[in-house]
């Protein structure tokens, strides 16, 4: 049976898997709402200048960047901001109970961006291949 350090030294590359699935998902909310990418997705190409279009355009970078590792726990605070302001402002109104209002994904995607604010973004980022290389170049400065 492994101990939890022997499953702790996994805990990177979770949450760097936690990070890219989540950020992904996120882009492709974007990309529904500001192209109307994939055809007939729920719920299509909006206007730009709504509020909609404006939500889009957050999920499309903040989903980018935390996909990418970068920036990230200014662009998940970002997006989970924009998920609780989701939440209350399209789907509460409808229902207290998320299974009914259809907001599950939104109050989900809020504490997964939380959690990304609190915990980085772990391995695979290019936050952490900048910061490698950076260390790597501090070896041959000496002052």
């Amino acid at each position: 049976m492994a101990n939890s350090t022997d499953i702790a030294r996994f805990e990177p590359v979770l949450l760097a898997a936690l990070r890219i699935v989540a950020g992904v998902l996120f882009l492709s909310h974007g990309l529904v709402k500001l192209f109307g990418f994939p055809p007939g997705a729920a719920p299509g190409q909006q206007e730009l200048l709504s509020v909609m279009g404006i939500g889009a355009v957050i999920e499309l970078v903040t989903g980018t960047l935390i996909t990418l590792g970068l920036f990230t726990r200014a662009a998940a605070f970002i997006a989970a901001g924009e998920m609780a302001v989701a939440y209350w402002m399209f789907h509460a109104p409808h229902s207290m109970y998320p299974a009914v209002n259809g907001g599950d994904a939104a109050i989900l995607f809020c504490f997964v961006f939380l959690y990304i604010v609190a915990a980085g973004a772990g391995a695979f980022s290019l936050e952490r291949l900048f910061r490698k290389s950076e260390t790597a170049g501090d070896r041959y400065v000496r002052t």
